[in-house]
């Protein structure tokens, strides 16, 4: 009798210990970073593409810490910096490395592009807070902040643009950003790495960029799958663009392919300051 008692107390202690790991668990999932991923701020349709992009896991897998200083290079329509600035608000900071805000742009687009995300965060400064703006030039070398204060620096779907516009001048201003052992998170497109790159489709090599951030004093710490989708065919005749969000130039049979598949195929990729 005594046995069986023995045995029911153990198990029943087993039990509690696992409720106990499962509600500890969940408890470090309700901290800032996923507060601000549901947060009423954001709009249905970016949150539904979270399934793609995979925030959460995403910027858990880079290491960004809400006492941070980070870096989001060329942060573009805002999607991921309305996730980051209040994540960062209380005790971190966000830095916004914009594109070339002269008046003679390196590209004329690239003035309206900063004007539309200038409106993005002054109409809610209160959710915002206090986001640095800096530059990001890629022509020419950029003190993109004070060199070696920067936590982490982080670039989503840019890659594939400025691996042709000057991209030593790129990873050069990152180094001297970073502190030793500072974290650069690269998110971007991923081309077949036994086919040979298609100019302008959007893809890019994964072994391009390693050698590129190796070069210039980083180390490959870490790749992920959070991103891929193995559903993603890249026959696009018009790139990358042709999947969501953009569905570029598509007639009705191939639209709705492409929602099917949605989002790219994309490599996640973090270096470390040497």
């Amino acid at each position: 009798m005594k046995t069986v008692i023995r045995k029911t107390l153990a198990c029943s202690a087993l039990m509690l210990a696992g409720v106990l790991a499962i509600g500890q668990a969940a408890a470090q999932h309700n901290g800032p970073l996923l507060a601000a991923i549901h947060g009423d701020h954001r709009s249905d349709l970016n949150k539904a593409r979270d399934v793609y992009r995979s925030p959460y896991d995403t910027l858990t897998f880079f290491g960004i810490e809400p006492h941070h200083t980070v870096i989001e290079a060329w942060p573009g329509g805002g999607w991921y910096t309305e996730i980051l600035a209040p994540y960062l608000k209380e005790n971190g900071k966000l830095i916004a490395a914009t594109y070339d805000r002269s008046d003679n742009p390196e590209q004329g687009w690239m003035t309206g592009s900063n004007a539309a995300f200038a409106r993005l965060i002054d109409s809610n400064t209160e959710l915002y807070g206090d986001i640095e703006i800096s530059q990001q030039l890629t022509q020419s070398q950029s003190a993109i902040a004070p060199a070696g204060t920067v936590d982490a620096i982080v670039d989503f779907r840019n890659a594939h643009n400025w691996l042709g516009m000057g991209a030593d001048n790129v990873v050069m201003a990152w180094h001297a950003a970073l502190k030793p052992g500072g974290v650069v998170g690269i998110v971007d497109h991923r081309w077949p790495a036994d086919q040979a790159a298609i100019p302008g489709n959007g893809y890019i090599h994964e072994q391009q960029l390693i050698d590129l951030m190796t070069a210039h004093g980083f180390t490959l710490a870490g790749r992920s799958e959070i991103n891929a989708n193995p559903n993603d065919p890249k026959d696009h005749p018009n790139g990358v663009w042709m999947l969501p969000p953009n569905l570029r130039g598509l007639d009705d049979e191939t639209r709705a392919r492409n929602i099917r598949i949605g989002e790219s195929d994309r490599m996640t990729l973090k270096f470390i300051k040497n």
